[in-house]
């Protein structure tokens, strides 16, 4: 394994809920990120971001790690969900409110 993806399986597997994202929660920098953090604060639940506009190595490996090709990109309870477009869907079905009550994350406080 190499450094970038050791590095990216420490941030996912020590963190219940963990957003890649372009910029952060207070300044998403696309609006695919802006939606993502408009999706987990509604849920209100608490989670990690990490900007991968500060590390081109995590911006590059995130994708390869994922075996997904877009940002952002989150994971709960260490499992790939998918991206912003999967994220609504699933908001909008009830399914991602469902997940986070199985997985038995954080609310934010």
């Amino acid at each position: 394994m190499s450094d970038v993806s050791h590095r990216i399986g420490e941030i996912v597997n020590s963190n219940d809920i963990v957003l890649f994202m372009k910029g952060t929660p207070l300044f998403p920098q696309c609006g695919f990120s802006s939606r993502a953090v408009a999706i987990l604060d509604h849920l209100g639940v608490a989670y990690e971001s990490v900007d991968v506009l500060q590390d081109m190595e995590i911006r590059q490996g995130i994708k390869a790690f994922s075996e997904w090709p877009t940002i952002p990109q989150l994971y709960v309870k260490g499992e790939f969900v998918g991206g912003s477009d999967i994220m609504m869907e699933m908001f909008e079905a009830g399914e991602l409110a469902q997940l986070m009550a199985e997985a038995g994350v954080a609310r934010a406080s």
